[in-house]
């Protein structure tokens, strides 16, 4: 379908328009809560994958609704209309389940509520306001609902001879970020599982409001600490779509550069933690040595191990001279090198295999229903990868081959982060034999009207998306950051039935999703 033909579904004058920082996205207004369902419909319809969905409040309360289609990025933008008390919007769940979680979260924040959405649990309160803590003006939307039991949640239980609960978390023995599991289980075999999130939550929508653009950029950055380059690129993606702002090639080379190393690094983390999981201590030490070589290689050439504030709107704050980019592509060899090496171990050890293979199960079908993209979507035979197919200069220059598999077993994941580590080495040694001259960062052009803008990045996880409101003055007036978690999580609860409770840790591993980008 060509751009013309996609734009007659939509309002008169709407086009995607191409960018040079990667993949066409547009902001489409909707007039009635029946244009919204049915440009939803049509966009479901058409192979559109639903991304998620987020309010803004005062001055002008909305609901934002993202959907990725091979064509471009579409958010759909529904006005709601005041002085209602409450504050009502129809719900998308009932064709689309993934939109079941993202709002419930708009109604225990603002206190918008979704008309026709069967599930009434809270989802991110934890029961500690009793008044909406985003609600415009304060305290005039108040759902529906009770307040929840702050000493419980109503889990669905499964009954049964020899059926029993087994609860895990929030707390767990690790040091990792809190969430709940609960299993209902017979003997060793997990009936069901079902997780209970928000334990993160910081409030971040909120903290957006009223900050400069310099401010709302270190915001975005903490979203999730191991995802600070996509998080940030999209955030500065938002922006200078919103000031009609390109950056310099060389500046687009950098920050590609700096969001493969991202890639990279938390893919050695995992499969060590994955080789560690399933008995092979050698794979959590070598893959925990690669990863602290790379960390120290961005200390040195990019003054941050994690890459914090590099990557700035308008440009980045690092570059690099001719001795630094020898260093680097030499890391680069050593590092394909002996990834290829421990990845003939893991193929060749009976023992992983065994634990990998046939283990948590995600079916190409169930992906496809739930959204689900990234790693874990490209492990069930989900073909989306932003980089293959929208990726804006330089992916269109060196485009790196999607890895896919079909099984949508452990096994398939961790063969998917191996080849995304070799694609994003090879990704990272044409960059840097090609890198441009480039300016560290340029000014911002001044808005003198309200504006906004999107940003989306193929981050390790998946998609990560950034919608910014500028007020006249480049004052952010809302934002909103999406990890690609928000979207995963559901699919692993659909995993784990089946499976042995020992089996979890491996599964979840395999996901390893961000609870910090989740809540918000």
């Amino acid at each position: 379908m060509d751009n013309d033909d996609f734009s007659k579904r939509f309002s008169p004058g709407f086009c995607l328009i191409p960018r040079e920082d990667g993949i066409p996205r547009a902001i489409i207004p909707q007039n009635s809560p029946g244009s919204y369902i049915e440009e939803a419909r049509t966009l479901a319809a058409s192979g559109g994958r639903f991304l998620g969905l987020w309010a803004a409040g005062d001055p002008e309360p909305r609901i934002c609704t993202a959907f990725l289609l091979r064509e471009g990025l579409i958010v759909l933008v529904l006005p709601l209309n005041l002085p209602e008390d409450p504050q009502t919007f129809p719900s998308l769940s009932s064709f689309l389940p993934a939109a079941d979680r993202f709002e419930r979260t708009v109604r225990d924040l603002f206190g918008f509520v979704p008309e026709g959405l069967e599930d009434s649990r809270p989802w991110i309160s934890q029961g500690l306001w009793t008044v909406p803590p985003l609600a415009s003006p304060p305290g005039t939307c108040i759902p529906e609902t009770p307040t929840p039991d702050l000493q419980e949640y109503p889990f669905v239980r499964v009954l049964g001879p020899g059926v029993h609960e087994i609860p895990v978390g929030p707390v767990h023995a690790g040091i990792i970020e809190p969430g709940h599991f609960r299993f209902q289980v017979v003997g060793e075999k997990v009936l069901r599982l079902e997780e209970r999130l928000g334990y993160t939550h910081k409030g971040v929508d909120g903290l957006f409001r009223g900050r400069e653009i310099a401010a709302g950029a270190r915001l975005a950055a903490r979203v999730s600490g191991d995802s600070t380059v996509a998080c940030s690129l999209a955030f500065a993606q938002a922006v200078e779509q919103a000031l009609d702002f390109s950056p310099a090639a060389g500046v687009r080379f950098m920050r590609a550069l700096l969001l493969e190393r991202e890639r990279v690094a938390n893919h050695l983390g995992d499969l060590g933690a994955l080789g560690n999981d399933a008995g092979l201590g050698f794979g959590l030490s070598q893959f925990t040595r690669l990863k602290e070589d790379l960390l120290r290689r961005n200390r040195i050439h990019f003054g941050a191990r994690y890459l914090f504030d590099v990557i700035v709107p308008g440009g980045v704050r690092a570059n690099l001279d001719d001795k630094a980019i020898l260093d680097l592509l030499e890391e680069n060899r050593l590092l394909a090198a002996e990834v290829g090496d421990l990845q003939k171990i893991y193929d060749d050890h009976g023992g992983l295999q065994d634990r990998f293979q046939n283990t948590g199960v995600l079916l190409p079908e169930v992906a496809r229903r739930l959204g689900a993209g990234g790693v874990v979507g490209r492990g069930s035979a989900q073909a989306w990868d932003l980089r293959a197919d929208h990726g804006g200069d330089p992916y269109r220059r060196f485009p790196p081959a999607l890895a896919l598999a079909h099984e949508g077993d452990v096994a398939a994941r961790v063969r998917i982060r191996f080849l995304e580590i070799q694609e994003s080495l090879a990704l990272c040694r044409a960059l840097l034999e090609h890198l441009p001259e480039h300016s560290i960062a340029e000014p911002l052009p001044d808005n003198p009207e309200t504006a906004e803008g999107l940003g989306i990045v193929e981050g390790v996880r998946g998609e990560v998306l950034a919608w910014v409101r500028l007020a006249p003055g480049g004052v952010i007036r809302a934002a909103h950051i999406q990890d690609p978690s928000a979207l995963l999580w559901p699919a692993l609860e659909v995993v784990v039935p089946g499976n042995l409770v020992a089996d979890f840790p491996l599964i979840n591993k395999s996901f390893n999703l961000s609870y910090s980008g989740h809540d918000l």
